[in-house]
This record gives C-alpha cells, structure tokens and sequence, in this order.
C-alpha cells in the first residue's frame, strides 16, 4: 500500500473540499474525529456484528467495502491533520471478532483525542487495517477501492 500517495490524494481532496466550500483549512479536529465515529458507526451497522438478538445478514461486500472507504478517507485525513503522514503501519494478526474490533477502534479514536501521538495515529490506522483484513478486504482491494472513490469524489466537487 503506497501511503504517500494516498495522503497526497487525501490532502488535494480535502484542499478541493476546503476551496469550493470556502472554508478555513483548520477545520476543528473535533468535526473529523465525530465524522469518523458516526461513519464507524454506519459501517459497523453494516455488518450486523453486534446484532445478536436478530437474524440479520451483513450488507454485501460491495457496501461494506464503499462505508469501510468512507472511514478511510477520514482516518487519512486525521493523519494530515495531526502531521502523522510519515507512519509506517504493521499488520498485527489478532484473535478478535469484528465486533471487538470496532471497541478496539472505538478506543483507538478516543485515544488519539485525548493524547495526540503519533504511536496512536499508528494503533488506530494498523487496528482499522486488520479489520477490512476481517471483513474480507486485501490491502490491494482497499487501496484501489480508496482511489476509485476518492477519484469519485474529486468529480462531485464544484
């Protein structure tokens, strides 16, 4: 995964975002970090990993693919915003199910608001990582699927 270039493609977009809305680069850190937690939250809604009180089947790959990449995209912008670009992120196998993982990202966020650190910058990126390796996803897949999306993305930005 070549995480310059996605942090690049990240900052052009945030940049395009910041232009046509016309707003001030310094966005609060406060409105990323709840964007992450609420579109965390949608894609651990897709997945129904918490519903065990219901028959419910996880949405199909394809939507939890594109909710996982909305996340991403907020992860990486976390990392532009904290000047956490130059990390080099470890794939640690876990024992957890996809729902202890989304407490452990849950965490993750918590940790980095409370104590900005690069070291929870790193946590939060290889713990996000490990999960779309959970649901299925290959660093390649997510890769590709961050620069079809954010090419997208790019495209809806008047």
């Amino acid at each position: 995964m070549n995480l310059q270039y996605l942090f690049k493609l990240q900052k052009d977009l945030n940049e395009k975002i910041y232009a046509s809305k016309n707003l001030d680069e310094s966005i609060p850190n406060s409105k990323n970090f709840l964007a992450l937690l609420v579109e965390l939250g949608k894609l651990a809604n897709e997945t129904k990993s918490f519903e065990y009180w219901s028959d419910a089947k996880p949405s199909k790959s394809g939507v939890l693919l594109d909710s996982y990449i909305d996340c991403f995209h907020l992860i990486l912008t976390l990392g532009l915003d904290k000047l956490y670009t130059n990390i080099s992120p470890k794939l640690k196998p876990n024992d957890y199910n996809i729902s202890e993982q989304f407490l452990n990202l849950y965490v993750d966020i918590n940790d980095l608001m409370v104590t900005s650190s690069k070291d929870h910058y790193t946590t939060l990126f290889e713990d996000f990582l490990s999960l779309g390796l959970r649901l299925g996803f290959s660093l390649n897949q997510i890769e590709n699927s961050y620069i079809v999306k954010n090419t997208s993305n790019n495209k809806k930005i008047k």
